[in-house]
């Protein structure tokens, strides 16, 4: 995702438990009509939740009840007086604790989306009861020796996906721990309890501090070169907000804030950007370096509590890159690209505002986005705003991504009015496969509101298996600013390109194909998993589906040819920036997981850190700060990517490499778009990655030379 795949893991690694099996729907011990519509079994289409029944009181007490029902089962496995087998034992586990996998995605998903006092109010005693039950399962001796028994014993016999089944559980019971000896297993167990609740505080914290540095406008002049739509949506937005002012800017999740490259007013640019990297510093309301440098600590414990160096060589032991090395060899690799296009790049955008603002004039980090808009609008002759009226979100959605999904694979979608949603601003559609068999419900939630933490992302109610009989209940999410009532929601290219983003991490799991739901859909390594949304970002721009999708929402006109060829030119003007950005978060990331506990700075020394951190890879660069800095960096203190922000870059090579492959040999053509569902997007985590991916491109390595040439480095 362009933010984070894996939306909403609350306690580190505590979905594996809650997302591995499948129990038969246990009865309630009582005789009483069950009143919590949670544990009743959904009457929709795929046992698709019924929003219109959940109530926010429901999940504490549903969860519990779940928790109940797979321990049962567990020691049902562990009692079990017959020798341990696949079948027993593995097999077994794979199908328990399916009511807490269904009632945990749901809570999960409203507790990133629609986080409302009383969401949050049972999230702070449902992430304790949930770590406690992820320690209990992982330490508990009786049932590890079980596994580890089918392991030794029948794991160089079995095939396919028991075969990969049984890996993926025995390493994920031993990366958690189950080998340690007893008082450092409950050492980890503790740890385990803290990061949870830490994770918690940030997730809950970072909202609330982006809501709190909202810049209220109260004279409309100070907002100067916005359009007349955005200046209705920042209205809007304080309207939503309490009124402080008449208008107010909504500081997005990244550093930098798109509207800098709209205002004409200088101050409010610089007041914009300040909100935007002071938001959770200390330097206001909110601090969130007392948790993160905690946290820290608490990783790097874990990790030499594993035996490992440090935390990102614990963390990158199960992923594509193995080791920080390998890692840091590739980001140079990177890096040595990028710091002359960079220099150079800024001291063009600094020669160009002097023209105007004279020979004095000193280009400050919230002015480059306002003077390189201008820049690209001379040298293009086109600006945002010329392209946005083609990007009428409902045809992106329907003319664009759904058609590419249509000639690429066969798919064709329906949309429902009948299946309830958390929110009224959600669509849902049926996904018809080429034989006219239903594949998966896909649910949308594009529009930002004051209770969804911010960026955009995919993840499921439910996954595909074969196993269970399950086909796949998957959801997007976004932050789109909504078009007042009656009007289209139009949308810049970086947001259309986002939306494509996310559908490509949604077929991943749409078109998922595997027996036994742990390995299914984008149950995959971090530095693999965003490979299909980066590639499928691909098909924005092909001719036969841009013209199909950017179609002007008053006349339905296609985009003019000319418009077309200086916006598609001008996707590489001043590319140093985004590869910059990423970069830079990506080197702080891995810096802050490659300390020691006694290494980890203090709360007061973080700041510093940072700033030595990006000196030493030589990415210290007032121009181009990292994409998300350390106090904000939800991908790794508050979701999956610790240690993995680095993937993003990683797998946007593989992305690269599929894409030359489809270019070479028929972008949309079915042949090609059949061979990469059938070797990639349905295979989930049930082969070898590098295989996969070799299978397909024929490369026996990823090529970074297609990452570079498309970044126009």
């Amino acid at each position: 995702m362009k933010q984070n795949l894996k939306n909403v893991v609350l306690a580190a690694g505590l979905a594996c438990t809650a997302l591995t099996g499948q129990a038969q729907n246990a009865r309630p011990k009582t005789t009483q009509t069950v009143t919590n519509s949670l544990m009743k079994q959904s009457t929709l289409l795929f046992n698709a939740p019924d929003f219109s029944r959940i109530k926010s009181e429901d999940y504490l007490p549903a969860i519990k009840q779940a928790i109940a029902q797979q321990r049962a089962e567990i020691k049902k496995i562990t009692d079990n007086k017959q020798k341990p087998t696949f079948v027993n034992t593995i097999l077994a586990y794979e199908r328990s604790g399916k009511n807490l996998e269904r009632i945990s995605n749901i809570f999960y998903a409203l507790a990133s989306a629609d986080k409302t006092p009383e969401i949050e109010k049972a999230q702070g005693s449902i992430v304790p009861l949930m770590t406690e039950f992820e320690n209990e399962v992982k330490f508990n001796q009786k049932f590890f020796q079980r596994i580890k028994y089918v392991y030794d014993h029948e794991y160089k016999t079995l095939k396919g996906e028991d075969k990969k089944l049984l890996e993926v559980v025995y390493k994920d019971f031993t990366h958690a721990g189950a080998l340690l000896p007893k008082e450092k297993m409950a050492r980890m167990q503790e740890i385990n309890k803290e990061l949870a609740k830490l994770q918690q505080d940030f997730g809950n914290m970072l909202p609330k501090a982006a809501n709190e540095a909202t810049v209220w406008v109260s004279d409309v002049k100070e907002l100067a070169g916005l359009s007349d739509t955005d200046i209705a949506q920042c209205k809007k937005d304080a309207e939503s907000r309490g009124g402080k002012a008449p208008y107010c800017i909504v500081i997005t999740n990244t550093t930098q804030q798109p509207i800098l490259a709209s205002l004409e007013n200088r101050a409010l640019r610089e007041k914009v950007f300040n909100a935007s990297i002071h938001r959770t510093d200390g330097t206001g309301a909110y601090n969130t370096f007392p948790i993160i440098v905690k946290t820290a600590r608490l990783r790097a414990e874990k990790a030499q509590l594993m035996g490992y160096k440090n935390y990102a060589s614990y963390s990158l032991s199960k992923t594509m890159a193995k080791n920080t090395d390998n890692v840091y060899a590739f980001l140079r690799q990177m890096i040595e690209a990028y710091k002359s296009k960079s220099e150079a790049q800024t001291k063009a955008i600094e020669e160009y505002a002097q023209k105007t603002e004279g020979a004095d004039f000193r280009l400050q980090p919230y002015d480059r986005f306002y003077y390189s808009a201008k820049m690209k609008k001379d040298q293009y002759s086109f600006s945002d705003d010329d392209v946005k009226p083609y990007f009428n979100l409902d045809s992106v959605l329907v003319n664009g991504i759904f058609y590419a999904a249509h000639r690429v694979y066969g798919l064709s979608f329906r949309e429902r009015k009948d299946i309830p949603t958390y929110h009224k601003d959600m669509k849902v559609f049926d996904v018809i496969d080429a034989d006219g068999k239903q594949l998966a419900l896909f649910y949308c939630d594009y529009f930002r509101r004051p209770t969804k933490r911010g960026g955009a992302w995919m993840s499921a109610f439910l996954k595909q298996s074969g196993d269970r009989q399950q086909k796949p209940l998957i959801f997007n999410v976004c932050n789109y600013a909504k078009a007042p009532e009656g009007q289209p929601t139009l949308l810049t290219w970086d947001e259309t390109q986002t939306m494509f983003h996310e559908f490509g991490h949604a077929l991943h799991g749409m078109l998922s194909n595997c027996k036994y739901n742990t390995l299914s859909g984008t149950a995959v390594s971090r530095d693999f998993v965003e490979m299909p949304s980066q590639f499928n970002e691909s098909f924005a721009s092909i001719p036969e589906v841009f013209n199909n999708y950017a179609r002007h929402y008053k006349t339905n006109a296609p985009m003019p040819d000319a418009l077309r060829e200086k916006m598609l030119g001008s996707l590489n003007f001043l590319s140093a920036y985004s590869l910059g950005e990423n970069l830079s978060a990506t080197s702080v990331d891995l810096a802050w997981h490659c300390l020691s506990p006694s290494e980890v700075p203090t709360a007061e020394e973080a700041p510093a850190f940072e700033k030595k951190v990006l000196a030493d890879m030589g990415l210290l660069n007032n121009q181009i700060p990292p994409r998300y800095s350390t106090s904000y960096f939800n991908h790794i203190w508050g979701g999956g990517y610790a240690a993995g922000y680095y993937s993003y870059l990683w797998s946007e090579v593989l992305a690269a490499n599929i894409a030359d492959y489809f270019e070479a040999h028929g972008a949309l053509t079915r042949k090609v778009g059949d061979d990469f569902r059938q070797k990639i997007l349905s295979r989930g985590n049930t082969r070898d990655l590098m295989q996969i991916f070799s299978d397909f491109t024929g490369l026996k390595a990823p090529d970074t030379k297609g990452l570079l040439k498309a970044r126009g480095m």
